[in-house]
C-alpha cells in the first residue's frame, strides 16, 4: 500500500478558484489546447466523481469511461456540484482502505495507491489550467506539488506519456516545484491566454 496522502490542501486550493470564474469567461482558452474553461470544468466534475468512486472501489460507468472519450456538457449547477465533489473526492482518500489493493479509473485497472497520486496529481496540473486561463493566482499546495514531480520524473511515467501529456517542458535550473510539475505535465509555465 501507497503512503496515504491528503488530497483536501490541493481540492481547497482548485476550489478557491471557482469563484473567480466569470460566466462570460466560460469560452476562453486554457493551457489545455483542446479544452475551454468550459471543457476544463466539465472534466474536473467528471475526474472528481471517477477518482472518488476509484477511491470507494464503487467500481462502473465513472471508473470505466475512457476520459478522451468526449466531455458532457457543463451542468447550470456547476458551482454547486464541482465544490461538493471535491470535498467529497478528499473524504474519500482519506480512508486507509482507498490506498489498498487494486481499483480503476478511466477504463485503467491499477493499484489504490497510484489512483490516489494521479487523482491528486490532476488537482495540481488542471489547478494550474484553471488559474492561468482565468487569471487567476496559484501556488498549489506544496506536499502536492512534491508529489506531482515525483510521480511524473519517474521513468514509467516519462515513457507512458502519449496521449496523457504533451512532450515535457524543460524549465530553467533553479526553477519552482510549481514551474517543475507545470513542465513535467507538458504545460509552459509562462502560458497565457494572450500568448497562446
Amino acid at each position: 500500500m501507497t503512503s496515504m496522502l491528503d488530497l483536501g490542501p490541493q481540492a481547497r486550493e482548485v476550489k478557491g478558484l471557482l469563484d473567480g470564474v466569470r460566466d462570460d469567461g466560460l469560452a476562453a482558452p486554457t493551457p489545455c489546447p483542446e479544452y475551454s474553461v468550459r471543457d476544463l470544468l466539465a472534466h474536473l466534475l467528471g475526474l472528481s466523481r471517477a477518482f472518488t468512486d476509484a477511491a470507494r472501489k464503487d467500481l462502473g460507468p465513472g471508473t470505466t469511461q475512457n476520459p478522451g472519450a468526449g466531455l458532457p456538457d457543463l451542468p447550470a449547477d456547476w458551482r454547486v456540484r464541482l465544490p461538493a465533489q471535491l470535498d467529497e473526492l478528499a473524504a474519500a482518500w482519506r480512508d486507509p482502505s482507498a490506498w489498498a489493493g487494486e481499483t480503476q479509473a478511466g477504463g485503467i485497472d491499477l493499484p489504490g495507491g497510484v489512483a490516489g497520486m494521479v487523482a491528486l496529481n490532476e488537482l495540481v496540473l488542471h489547478g494550474w489550467d484553471l488559474a492561468r486561463a482565468t487569471g487567476q493566482e496559484y501556488e498549489g499546495d506544496p506536499a502536492s506539488l512534491e508529489v506531482s514531480v515525483g510521480m511524473l520524473s519517474e521513468s514509467g511515467a516519462l515513457a507512458a506519456r502519449d496521449g496523457i501529456f504533451g512532450p515535457v517542458v524543460e524549465v530553467p535550473e533553479g526553477s519552482s516545484l510549481l514551474e517543475r510539475a507545470v513542465g513535467l505535465g507538458g504545460r509552459r509555465p509562462d502560458w497565457s491566454p494572450a500568448a497562446r
